[in-house]
Order: C-alpha cells, then structure tokens, then sequence
C-alpha cells in the first residue's frame, strides 16, 4: 500500500510540472497561430496509461488525428497485451478501459472501448487501462487474470487480454455481478478456440450467487452406474483464488480530475500529417465550424467515419470532434419522455430506458421496451459504449436498428445551426438516399425526443440477422398501432422497414388502407395482402436475399398482428377480444398453439456438465500426467505478456511490407506501374516477380504455383506485387497507387458446377471402392468456412547481414515448409534460414501453406533493402489471399432395404480447389464412410480448379464435409424408410471387433457403439424425443428438432513420413531441463503436455522444465502441427529424447528398446483404393437439440452432449474445453458462416463486419462433454487419443436437428418431409424451408434473369 502510494506522489508531481509545461505551451503558440482556412495549432494530448509497475502519463505533442489508441499503444507506448484482430471494432480483442471525468455528473465513469477505432486526440484528459494495468506475473494478477487462467479459459490467448479488460471493467462498475451482466459485458468479444464455457465458469466466480457446472470424476476402476451420482461442483479449486477487492483498484489520477475541473472551454486542436481535427468545447463554436466547413463530418464514437477511414481508405482533410460539447449529451425526462442529446452513447441511452422501464407503469413505456430489444442486440459493450444515437441515426444505413422503432415511435430530431434551431420528425422523409439525409451541411443533430406510449398505443421492434447479437440485420422493423379506446378499430398505423431498400421505408398504402378497420383476422389477411404489393424489394438489393426479406417483412406484420391481440387481450382483463364493454369489437383469435411465436428466443450463458477419468492413486502426486492441469502460458496470456509475432520489438531500420494483389479474376498482365506510389511519403521500394532472386514458381504435386503473379492472374487477391515502407500506413496508402493494367481472358468460372461442365480438375483424382455400386445421382452442398483466426498472418523477415542468413519470426503451423520456400525464393540453401516461433494466436489448418509464401515475399523485400521487414496481414486482407475451408458438392446414389439397411452407396464428392491445388489433393474420400458398415460403397474425390483463391486445410480437413456427406445420405434413408434417424444410424454401425473400412484398414469399433450408447443414455434421447413430438403438436410457429451421430475419425496423415516427431531435450548443472521440439503450440497446450511428459520419464517437478519457441535450427525438419497429431508425434519424442537421456544419466536402470519411436506406417495405395491412411481412429458421438422460429428462420441450441474417447496424457478439464472449443467453431460451419463471392469473384465477407463466427451468444445453453472411461489406445503416448478436429463435425448435430424441426413444420403444413438443405442452415434458409403463405407472397417473379448477389461457389 505504500508503494502504490509512492508511485501515485510521483507522478502527481511529475504530472503537475507536465501540466504547467503544457498550459504553457498552448498560451504561446495562441499568440501566434490563428485558426481556420490554415489549421497550424498543435495542441497536447495528455492522459495516463497504467502499466503493472508504473502509471504512464502521456504527453503526446505532435498527436496525429489519424492514430488510433490500438496502434499507439502497441508502437508508441510498448503496451502490446492490446491485440489487433480485426481493425473495424468487430471482435474485441482490442478491449482497453477507458476513465473519465463526467462533468455533469461528477463521477468519475469507467467503460471499455476498442481501442482500434478510438482515436488518440478523443482521450485527452482521460485515463486508459490496458491489460498489462491491472495485474502481472511479476508483480500481482488480478483476480480476473488468475481466474480465466486457472478455468482453462485461455487457449490460444489472442483474446484473452480483450476478455479480461471487458471483466476488469464490469468489475469496476458492479463488483457483485450477475450472470447476466456478465454475458452482456461478453457479447463484443469474440473466441475462436474454447467454445466460451470456461470463460464464463471463470468470471461467474464473481457473481454473488453463481450457477454451479458440474464436474464428474470417477475411479478408473469403477463402472459406470457407480460414478453417475458422484458429482462435484468444481472444474477447479476455486479455495485459492485471490479476492476481489476494489479498494486496490487503480485510482483514477487525481491531476486528471484537476485538469477537468479547471477546463477553460478552449478548443483543441490537431494537426497531422493528412488530416486536421478540432474539438470545440462549446456548441456555438461547432456551429460555426459547420458553417465554415459544412463537409467536415462529426465523430463522436467514431464506429462509422473510422472503419471508412481505417479500412476503406475514405480521406477526409477535417474532421470535427463533438464529444466535449456538454449540450449534446443532455439527457433529460419531462411529461411527454424522454430527450436525448445527439452525442449520447447507445449504452447511455440504455441505461435510461431501462431504469424508466422499471420504475413506470407498463403502458407508458411499451415503446420504451421495444426499443430496448433493439438496443440489446445492438453491436457489443463496447460498441454501444462508443456509438452515438445521433451517429445511428445520421448514418443513414438501413442495417442500423434504431431508426425503425424510433420512426414507429414517433421521435422528432432537434437540428441546430448558425441560423437557428428547427425540428424534423424521424420517419422515412429524413433520409434521401443510402448514407444520406435531408439535413443541411452546417446543420447539427442536437438531441431526439423520444415519447412515452398512450394506453391504447402497442408498439413492438423486430430484427431477424446472422447471430441474435453483435450483427447487423437483415431486416429491421418498427411498428406501432393505435387503438380507439373502447373499440378494436384502429386509429393510426406505423410500419417502418430497414433493409428492404436503400432508406429506411414506409409502406405508406398499408398503413392507410388499414386505418378505421377492426383489428381482426380481416384486417390481418389484407394487410398481407397489401404489404405484397407495398413492400418492393428489389432483386439487385444490396447484400441479397431479396425473397427472404420480404418474407420476413409479412412475417414480422404477423407477429406483431398478434402481439396487438394478445396485449389488448390482456388490457381488457380476458381471453378473448369479444367483450361487452366495446362497442362493434370483432372477434380477433388465434390459435394458443401460436403464442410461442411472440416469445423471442432468450440468450443464455452456457453451462454444462464435464465428466471424466481421474488418474490411478497409485500414481505419484508429482506426475501431472492425466490430471487436470493449467495451460503452461495461461498467466501470461491473461496478463498480455505472452508474445505474438508482431508484439516483438521493432528491429532498428524495420520497414513494414503490404501486398498489391489483383482485382481480376482471370487476365493476363499487360504492364505494373508503381511510379505514384514511389512518389509518396515514406515509400522505399515496390517488389515483383522480377525481384525474386531464387525460384518465383515451384512445383507442388506437378502443379506449378507462383510466389508473384508474373504473367497471368488466376484469381482475384492473387499477389502481384509488394510495397515496402517506414511505415504500415504508408504501405497500406501507397499499395493503392500501384497500377496495374490487364487483359482479361476466358474462361472465368467460379463454381464446383461450372467447373464440371468445363471438365477444370486438379490430378490426381481419388477413388475407394468396396463392392459393387452404381452412378450416383441426388446431390448436396455444403459451404466453405474462413479460419477467423483471431491474430491475422504475418512474418518479420531480419537479414543477419553475413554468409546470406535470415531470421523469421513467423505465425506457421509448419516452420520447417516456411523455411524451405524462403530458401527456394532467396537461392539459398534451408540451413541459413532459421524460422521461430513462439507460438500463435489460432492456427486450425490455415497457418501452413500461405504463411510459407507470404514468409518468402517478405524475405524477398527482407533481402532486396537489406533492412528488417514486418508483414502483418489486416483482416480483409488475410481473407482475401488466404482463403479457407473448401465448398463440397456430394453426388449420391444409395441401395436400401426398408428396415434402413443401407446396402449399396456410390458417392462422389466434388471440392472447389481453388485457382491452386495447395493442400486440396489431401481432402480426400476416407472420411466418408464414418462409422457405417455400408458392403457396398464407391467413393470418388474430385478437386475442381475454379478462378478463386486456393483453398487450404482447415480443422478437420476434409472430414466435416465427407461426414456431413454421409449423415445427409442416412438422413435420407431414415424419412424414406418412415423410421428415426437414430434407429437408422445405429442399424448400420460397424459392430465386429475386427472390422475394416472401405479403404480396407482394421479397426475395433468398440469404443465408438460404447460412446453411441452411452450419449444416447445421457442425453435421455428418447425422453427428448418425444418431448420434442409434444412440442411440435402443441406450437404452430416454432418447431423444435434432435439429433444424434456417431463419429469414426482418422488421427495422423496418410503419409506415413509426416508422422514423425523431432525433440530436443537439454539438461542443465543445475538440473533445470529445457525441451525444445518440432510442434508448434497454438492453443491446444503442446508445450504443457510436453512438460509433463518430460517429468514423468526424468522424475523431475514441472517447475524444473522450460520450454521454448520451435525453432529450425534447433529441431529441423519437423512436421506440421496439424491432423490432430501434434501431441502424439511430438509427446513420444520428447519421452523418446528423455528416456536416452535417463539410460545415460542411470546406466544400470533396465533398458527397454521397444520404446524408442518412429513414424507409424501410414500410406494409402490410390491404384487399389486401400492402405493404412490413418495412424489410428478417435472415436464420439453427439446429440443436439434446437428449436427454430418458423416466422424468422432463427434458432436456438438448447442442449448439446458429447462422448468421445481420452485418456491421460493432460488435463482433462483443458480437454473438455478442446472438445467444446471444436465444437462450436463446427455450430458456425453448419449454421452460421457463410462467404459469400460475388458473380465476378470477389470475396465479400472480408471481415467480423461480414462475416460472422459464434459468438457466446450462438452457444448451447446446456454444453456437457463426456470422456469415455477406459477407452485406451496403445497406438500413441500414454494410451492418449487426438481430439483436436473431430468435434467439429458434432456441430453437424444441429444441423440436422434444424432440418428436423423443419420437416416438421413441412409436414404439418402437408408438405413432403425430404427437401433439400445446404450446409450452412442459416437464418434464410430455415425460414425458406418452412414454407407457408408468407413465403408464397414473397415469391419473385419467374420471367427476368436477375444475376444473383452472391454464388454458391
């Protein structure tokens, strides 16, 4: 406590001479410099950073107006835990906390921003809390750094600053809070490897009473009837957690809240390199800035202007800074409602709404609830802490949900400006066009009034998007009835749609034809009728969907008909509007099977249960080997000091490297011009083709591929060139200024169809055979998926400046490919090419092939200046060129009996390659026969060479398409044959304790029935079952569906030489052990397992063992870290390396030679279509339960079980995490994640904007994970089985469960229960499915042939 008392009288004094120094400085340069026309004032900036030893206080002089926090932090004040993810405030990893002085209040407010999109010049006066701030391994954690590290929250560890920051501040603001408070405080922030159940199970450790997640142990030798009770209440001791105090919470700086106090009123003023900012502190100051400058846009929060700025390149010469203008974050309540200032946060007026909606009565505040259902759903915490209700407003983007409700509810807008003050009603007359309004250039928003609703007003808001929160919509709506008192006759009607056109839209017709009617099943049917004709939305809309919107925009009138029934119901005290107390009231009725239809599915935090085997007691307490224990690096993740590749240090003289890459789909290249951008600041050299000192081209399996596009361009994104600058911003601006001329060529195709009429295929083609089949003929398809990785691709490439070497420190799963490519582009040989890697922020696959180009473009810059070259992809960019899983067609053919004996099935399974083959030969046919004894079954694999980027390997790799296959075809049988899926599925298991697959490789299938069964006991599938047919019978307009598969997963490669494992083991005089090996950790706890491994065999504490980076030069030519088999290879070289050491150091201790290790026989022989392709298989089954909203298309997961088969090697809570974390990224391959390529091939969902991962609000409610009991496999390291990759097909559970649901809505509308359904099952196509009248009303016309939005690629 003295110290922090000492550090805090320092700076305070240190701060006060800062103080002075700065007041002084804006004194002089006033009597100088003037304003206007020629902005010149440069103005201070000054606020404190936090850091675990000191607070930082920043004096920034020369404070650019194009900088934001993120960078700063991580260049200018060395604060790296702040991690770039995405540049656009879509995933959080960014989070920081932000402190305030709030004048009007007094108080001082805390609240968490992204720091990617806040600009410097907006913080002055503020204190800024990173990750680093709050705790450190050297120092002291905070309790929310300790506790998602010991729940086994952290994997990866890219996001886990952004967690911690988000709970830090939760905590600040509410240190008892509830559940729910901790998932609103999550949902901004994005993860893509643990699944978010043990984030959640750390941080409810807070709450003042938490919901318990059950853990079950049981003995090794025990049955399984004898443990099922013996339940705890802990996936970890909580015993020792370190308490939450807030008395030891940073202080907010005391000279800061001086500063504030003493405000003069000045404006501030930025000057930087291309951009001016002024910040007024009065509003007649900003008016007459708008008068001067009426181009000049208003930031506030900056979550509009800054992602065009930042990403699009959109230039603006001045910008104006409104947030210090008291007026416009007025809030104030009067008897008409509520008046909101312009430049007041959505998080503000969230606040608002809900203490007014709990402290008056029910009438006047329906549109108040309304509007906070849209409010919930809006963006994250963090966006909501940043975005104005005037900049939602203003933006004019039909996407933004509030101008609907706010138009339905009749707000005005106050707009202000040197002439005088006027007031507009919002409704669809304020915006002119997309992006535009009916405001003049010098007018100002000033505030919104918002009304309170009359008795006999209903009002309700509707949103239907990818994910319930954190995603723009697809459709929005804002609708309010009048009722005359007494009477069922409507007196006024409000629609307002978002997303049905450019502008938010009113179908004006609609409302007044329906005004003066009886609000009853009449006025219901010509209301449908007339929203047909109302409603016109255009084929060509932008983002697609047409269909699907306007279906939505019925459905949504339909929802809300009976929402008007059911409250007027109640406010006339009866169950039925037919009362004698009105006068001429109809009878308006519906059904009681469609109330659930107004019950909107209610995010829930996830909670579960985790069961598995506990270690023997005979062995050793010190043996950590099978017991649950932390991720090595978990501290250091969740305090910020564990070390990314681009939170190294710069290296004096560093450039930084950004690609030029084509924006044609197939052309020849007729000329590079890079002269403008040579021509610009900070510009040092272009590099191409012709810079390539080594081989530009190689060849990878006879199919050539291209470092720099030279001659011909297959693709849009392909690389054509490189820039290379001082700086990443004046990389990325000149890369825009390089020119490049084309001719295009034919022809351009983009999809698996397209290329089979065009016979494009890659060689070889594969194909395994078992019996006797025929041509295959129905046909599915499933969608490709992008990694979302949270920390992007990147290298830094240093010469060592002698004999031609080079270090990279590189994010790759395969260091030793990187180096081999690197060395092919300099000339070199590999041994002067030494990769390392710490470790990386996610990987699953995507970190193999394109990093080893990109390593070799940037050693080619590297090489060509002679200085250090940075490459750090932005997130559109890593989209763009690096791609990701590959889009399958399936074609099938199948024999069946009708007892669901499959006897005969022929399937050919067509994958979009790509403009390259990569690693697409890999995907291959093994996969499909899943855990099905089928004696007659042809496989044949065909990769399909289209003008996309090449798609690579992605967890699973091949398996969740090839499995997704093969359910979809017993799926089939199942309806056919009128019999349960199930029942089908297990009828035709492979059951034999010798079995072979169709490849002809022997396996037990033992384990895979015994987790079968054992999931569908757990899971109480039959109990489900037919609560679910209860369901269905009782509830028109939600269905509700389950699902259960089993699963039979190759571990390992087909090629046996990729096998292998490389180790080195050191030990040291003083008996520390350092191991280094060939793997590469990325979250899945590599170097933790290695750890335990080497204690176990040199008998030594873990706290003795040190790991560190993979390195070439160390372990050379290891394999990748992919296939589920890291660990195995890895594991028993480091044992292998250890136990040579142990006969060394005990020369009499008994040797056993059977244990050294080699790379298991693996190799599949294509001409006979068999082999041993798979080391071993891993083995698990899944049930899921959903319910869909037949009206919207939206679902919701409520229950997921998983078996699967692990044993020792690590901690199995860390496991179960693994298994959850496969999981849900599997919830976003089947339901959620959709690319989408436009018809000239350009990749449209390049970024979280677009493109959308689960986040915890797409996440079971109930996620339990059971590991098999005594499920050994003596084919790898400690009886251990790989389970990185199979759970991703279990996400493949609810898919079907949703086809389910579906087939039952089908089927009570007497309509046939077998109908196509493309993987992903999105939102559209669920609603699309469930066919009704609203769907027929929607139906486009059929003469016209309007080019799609977007291809099925």
């Amino acid at each position: 406590m003295l110290t922090k008392r000492f550090f805090n009288y320092i700076y305070e004094v240190f701060f006060s001479f800062l103080l002075v120094v700065h007041w002084l400085f804006k004194f002089i340069t006033s009597l100088f410099y003037k304003f206007f026309d020629r902005i010149i004032i440069l103005s201070f900036i000054v606020f404190v950073c936090f850091s675990s030893l000191f607070s930082l206080q920043v004096v920034e002089k020369n404070a650019d107006p194009e900088e934001v926090l993120l960078s700063f932090l991580r260049r200018k004040v060395g604060l790296t835990g702040t991690k770039y993810g995405c540049g656009g405030g879509g995933c959080g990893a960014c989070t920081v906390m932000v402190s305030t002085y709030d004048r009007n209040q007094r108080t001082v407010v805390h609240y968490t921003v992204i720091a990617c999109l806040q600009p410097i010049v907006t913080l002055h006066g503020a204190a800024v809390v990173t990750v680093e701030g709050i705790g450190s391994t050297k120092t002291k954690l905070h309790p929310v750094q300790e506790r998602i590290a010991k729940a086994h929250g952290s994997q990866c560890g890219f996001c886990t600053p952004g967690m911690v920051m988000s709970m830090y501040t939760l905590l600040r603001n509410k240190p008892q809070p509830t559940m729910e408070d901790i998932r609103e405080a999550l949902g901004g922030n994005l993860c893509r490897c643990t699944g978010y159940r043990p984030i959640i199970d750390g941080f409810k450790t807070f709450c003042e009473s938490e919901v318990g997640v059950e853990q079950t142990c049981y003995s090794p030798d025990s049955p399984l009837n004898s443990y099922l009770h013996t339940l705890i209440t802990e996936l970890f001791p909580m015993d020792c957690f370190l308490p939450l105090d807030p008395s030891q919470d940073l202080i907010f700086p005391p000279e800061l809240m001086i500063m504030e106090k003493k405000v003069s009123g000045d404006a501030l003023y930025f000057q930087g390199e291309r951009v001016n900012l002024v910040a007024p502190f009065k509003l007649s100051h900003l008016l007459e800035l708008k008068a001067e400058h009426p181009s000049a846009p208003l930031i506030v929060g900056n979550t509009t202007i800054g992602p065009k700025m930042l990403l699009k390149g959109v230039y603006h010469p001045l910008v104006i800074y409104a947030g210090r203008i008291s007026e416009l974050k007025a809030v104030t309540w009067g008897e008409t409602g509520l008046t909101v200032g312009a430049a007041c946060s959505l998080s503000t007026l969230q606040k608002e709404v809900e203490k007014v909606v709990v402290e008056t009565e029910e009438e006047k505040t329906r549109g108040y609830r309304a509007l906070l259902q849209t409010l919930r759903c809006l963006a994250g915490k963090q966006i909501r802490n940043m975005a104005t209700v005037g900049g939602n407003i203003l933006s004019a983007n039909p996407k933004y949900d509030l101008s609907s409700v706010l138009a339905a509810l009749d707000c005005t807008l106050h707009v202000i400006s040197k002439d005088g003050m006027r007031s507009i009603p919002l409704d669809e007359k304020l915006f002119a066009d997309f992006g535009k309004t009916v405001l003049r250039p010098e007018e100002v928003l000033l505030s919104i009034d918002i009304p309170y609703t009359k008795p006999w007003e209903f009002v309700a808001a509707y949103r239907q998007a990818q994910r319930r929160e954190f995603a723009f919509s697809f459709l929005n709506a804002g609708m309010k009835v009048a009722i005359k008192e007494g009477t069922d006759v409507v007196e006024s009607l409000s629609i307002y749609y978002g997303g049905v056109g450019p502008t938010l839209v009113k179908p004006k017709l609609t409302c007044q034809q329906l005004v003066s009617r009886s609000w009853g099943e009449d006025l219901l049917s010509e209301g449908c009728r007339l929203l047909k004709e109302d409603v016109d939305v255009s084929p060509s809309i932008h983002g697609g969907r047409a269909e699907f919107r306007k279906t939505l925009a019925i459905s949504f009138f339909f929802k809300f008909y009976m929402q008007v029934v059911l409250e007027m119901r109640e406010r006339v005290g009866k169950l039925r509007i037919m009362s004698t107390l009105w006068d001429g009231v109809s009878d308006a009725d519906f059904p009681l099977e469609y109330l659930s239809a107004l019950k909107p599915f209610k995010n829930e935090v996830p909670q579960g249960q985790q069961s598995f085997q506990l270690v023997s007691e005979a062995q050793p307490s010190a043996d950590l080997v099978g017991r649950p224990s932390m991720h090595q690096s978990a501290f250091q993740q969740a305090t910020g000091e564990a070390k990314y590749y681009d939170d190294l240090p710069l290296v004096q003289g560093e450039l930084f490297i950004f690609m030029v890459t084509s924006t044609r789909a197939h052309a020849k290249i007729i000329n590079i011009d890079p002269s403008e951008a040579l021509k610009m600041p900070g510009m040092v050299t272009f590099v191409s083709a012709g810079d390539v000192p080594g081989a530009n081209c190689r060849l990878w399996f006879n199919n050539p591929e291209e470092l720099f596009a030279e001659e011909e361009v297959v693709c849009v994104g392909q690389i054509i060139g490189a820039v290379v600058a001082e700086s990443r911003e004046q990389a990325r601006r000149a890369a825009k200024e390089v020119h490049v001329t084309y001719h295009d060529l034919q022809p351009v195709f983009f999809t698996i169809e397209d290329a089979i009429r065009h016979e494009s295929y890659f060689e070889p083609k594969r194909k395994v055979e078992r019996g006797d089949v025929d041509e295959a003929l129905k046909t599915i398809y499933m969608g490709g998926q992008e990694h979302f990785y949270m920390e992007t691709q990147g290298v830094i490439a240093v010469p060592k400046g002698e004999h031609e070497e080079m270090d990279l420190f590189v994010a790759t799963q395969h260091a030793a490919f990187t180096q081999e490519l690197v060395g092919m582009a300099l000339g070199v040989d590999s041994n002067k090419i030494t990769c390392h890697v710490k470790r990386l922020g996610g990987g699953f696959g995507g970190k193999v092939m394109k990093i080893a180009s990109l390593s070799a473009i940037t050693a080619v810059a590297a090489h060509k200046t002679g200085r250090a070259v940075r490459c750090c992809l932005e997130r559109g960019d890593d989209m763009l060129i690096t791609s990701g899983r590959h889009p399958f067609l399936g074609k099938y053919k199948v024999g069946y009996n009708n007892d669901g004996t499959i006897v005969a099935a022929d399937i050919t399974y067509y994958s979009n390659g790509g403009s390259t083959l990569d690693e697409s030969a890999f995907v291959t046919v093994l996969h499909m026969d899943n855990g099905y004894k089928i004696p007659n079954l042809r496989g044949r694999g065909v990769v399909c060479k289209t003008y996309l980027p090449s798609y690579t390997a992605f967890r699973g790799f091949g398996g969740p398409q090839g499995l997704m296959v093969m359910e979809s075809v017993l799926h089939e049988v199942a309806v056919r044959c009128g019999l349960p899926a199930e029942k089908v599925r297990d009828i035709n298991m492979y059951r034999e304790e010798q079995s072979y697959t169709h490849h002809k490789q022997p396996f037990n299938p033992t384990d895979m029935v015994r987790c079968w069964d054992e999931c569908l006991e757990r899971a109480n599938y039959q109990d489900r079952l037919r609560a679910v047919q209860l369901f269905n019978s009782s509830n028109r307009w939600k269905k509700r569906g389950i699902s259960a598969v089993p699963q039979k997963f190759g571990v390992g490669f087909s090629k046996g030489f990729c096998n292998q494992g490389a180790a080195l083991v050191n030990i040291y005089k003083d008996g520390s052990v350092l191991v280094t090996h060939g793997g590469t950790e990325m979250g899945q706890g590599i170097n933790t397992k290695a750890i335990q491994i080497a204690s176990r065999v040199l008998k030594v504490p873990v706290s003795s063992i040190f790991t560190k980076e993979t390195c070439t030069g160390n372990v050379p030519n290891a394999a990748p870290s992919a296939a589920s088999f890291g660990t195995d290879a890895v594991g028993m070289a480091v044992k292998d390396a250890c136990e040579k050491l142990m006969r060394r150091l005990q020369p009499l201790m008994e040797k056993n030679p059977q244990n050294t290790w080699k790379g298991p026989p693996t190799d599949v022989d294509w001409e006979k279509g068999e082999g041993q392709a798979y080391y071993y298989f891993t083995f698990g089954a899944c049930c899921s339960e959903v319910e869909i909203d037949c009206l919207t298309g939206d679902h919701k997961v409520f229950f997921s079980l998983f078996k699967i088969p692990k044993k020792h090697i690590t901690s199995k809570v860390s496991e179960c995490t693994a298994v959850e974390g496969g999981f849900v990224q599997g919830v976003g391959l089947y339901t959620i994640e959709e690319l989408q390529f436009s018809p000239d091939g350009v990749l449209m969902t390049r970024g979280p904007s677009q493109y959308k991962v689960p986040a915890l609000c797409d996440v079971p409610a109930e996620l339990n994970v059971h590991l098999l009991a005594n499920a050994e496999n003596p084919h790898a390291i400690y009886l251990s089985k790989g389970i990185g990759e199979p759970p991703v097909f279990f996400g493949s559970t609810i898919f079907f469960a949703i086809k389910a649901a579906i087939a039952a809505a089908r089927t009570e509308r007497g309509l046939g229960d077998a109908f196509p359904l493309s993987s992903p099952a999105t939102a559209e196509k669920i609603r699309m499915a469930c066919q009704d009248e609203f769907t027929k009303m929607a139906s486009p016309p059929t003469d016209g042939a309007m080019a799609p939005w977007c291809l099925d690629v």
